[in-house]
């Protein structure tokens, strides 16, 4: 980027890295994305000076030179609800102070200069990275509500031990009632950056403290409360008890599909009535629908739908599989097997659904041998060698001798 900014000096003009490249080089995070800003340019003259620049964005043009992000420096003005009801102006008399001041936190509001290496920290974000606090950087924070999501999901993603400034979380709690005029396509961008994270369930803490959960994801708010019995679930209630399921996931899968699993295989929990409580009778079945209803709520794609229905739907019945039937523990293998999840899917949601200590969940995950018998299963009595056995067979009657020597063959394994 030298040349890049030499060229720019040369017309008047000072290249700035921005953001997250700066905060993430302090944290001693590995740096992903880098994004520049230009002052003291107009757009004619950048345009003139890289004619080869493309132009994106309807709202407000960003640069792609180099297949890198650079943008002129700007201010907004807030001109209706929501996350896109900005009036933007570039102009080269905007300094970078003021192109900061827009920024959301103070650790993403610092910016350096390329040439000099010189660092620009008006809002003091090197001493809160230093003492680990999200602060607001200004009273714009209110004008965008993304910004709730996008703290949550920093709370996640950084897991520095970092806590979140009163005064923010106030904001945050202010922007509830604009939460729901973000698309779907917005909550699911921060939503998946938190679910990638190595504690997800930061995400959904920070949301709760702000008291904005039930916006976007009241199946899991409604978890809150629903307590369970004392001897299997001592860590508390359906909601303590998700936060650890798919914090457990992220030891397990790097699969966003397995985790959404795992983060939704209780939701039937929020629906116990209070009477019936510590007890959640028939949740795994009415978990099934609420699991389409978050997904579609926030636009999860529908193959990780297709898997945390699946997971809602059969969880239960995978952690008592040693003690069913073998009628029953084919039934399982059967439907979980052919379903997106697989096997294997369900066996780390079983495992991190069983496991309270994240120590001991290596061993839990070996300790589950459904996923193992039941793919041999499937392989040793298939339909092609039942065909093959029964030529004859056809419809209804094919499937039935099927599924009854697929039990024969397991009742066959625990004679032995």
């Amino acid at each position: 980027m030298q040349e890049i900014a030499q060229k720019i000096k040369q017309a008047g003009g000072t290249l700035y890295l921005v953001g997250g490249a700066i905060r993430d080089h302090l944290l001693n995070l590995p740096t992903t994305d880098k994004d520049y800003c230009v002052t003291g340019l107009t757009r004619e003259q950048f345009q003139t000076l890289f004619p080869e620049a493309k132009i994106q964005g309807k709202e407000f043009p960003v640069f792609i030179l180099n297949q890198t992000e650079i943008a002129l420096a700007r201010r907004e003005r807030k001109t209706g609800k929501g996350h896109k009801e900005f009036e933007f102006l570039t102009s080269p008399d905007i300094k970078i102070e003021e192109d900061l001041a827009r920024r959301d936190l103070t650790i993403n509001s610092i910016a350096q200069d390329v040439l000099t290496g010189e660092i620009i920290d008006p809002f003091y974000g090197k001493k809160d990275i230093q003492k680990r606090i999200l602060r607001k950087t200004t009273d714009a924070f209110a004008e965008d509500p993304l910004r709730v999501y996008r703290v949550a999901r920093f709370m996640a993603t950084l897991d520095n031990g970092f806590t979140i400034d009163t005064e923010t979380l106030e904001a945050m709690q202010k922007l509830k009632s604009e939460l729901s005029t973000l698309s779907k396509e917005r909550v699911f961008s921060e939503f998946r950056k938190a679910i990638s994270s190595s504690k997800p369930s930061l995400f959904f803490e920070t949301l709760k403290e702000a008291n904005v959960l039930d916006v976007h994801f009241p199946e899991i708010a409604n978890l809150i409360g629903q307590t369970q019995p004392q001897q299997y679930h001592p860590e508390g209630d359906a909601y303590n008890h998700t936060m650890i399921v798919v914090n457990n996931a992220v030891q397990l899968t790097d699969n966003l599909a397995i985790r959404f699993s795992c983060l939704v295989h209780d939701l039937g929990k929020g629906l116990t009535p209070k009477e019936m409580l510590p007890h959640h009778y028939a949740h795994d079945e009415k978990g099934v629908k609420l699991v389409q209803s978050l997904g579609n709520r926030i636009g999860v794609p529908n193959s990780w739908i297709k898997c945390g229905k699946t997971a809602a739907k059969w969880h239960m019945k995978g952690g008592i599989f040693e003690k069913m039937t073998p009628k029953k523990q084919i039934e399982f293998i059967e439907n979980v097997g052919k379903s997106m999840l697989g096997l294997e899917g369900m066996k780390i949601v079983v495992a991190c659904d069983k496991n309270r200590d994240r120590q001991d969940l290596q061993t839990t995950f070996h300790q589950i041998e459904f996923a193992k018998l039941g793919e041999e299963c499937l392989k040793q009595i298939s339909g092609e060698k039942i065909q093959e056995k029964y030529p004859n067979l056809a419809g209804k009657a094919f499937g039935e001798k099927l599924h009854e020597e697929r039990i024969n063959w397991i009742k066959s394994i625990d004679r032995n």
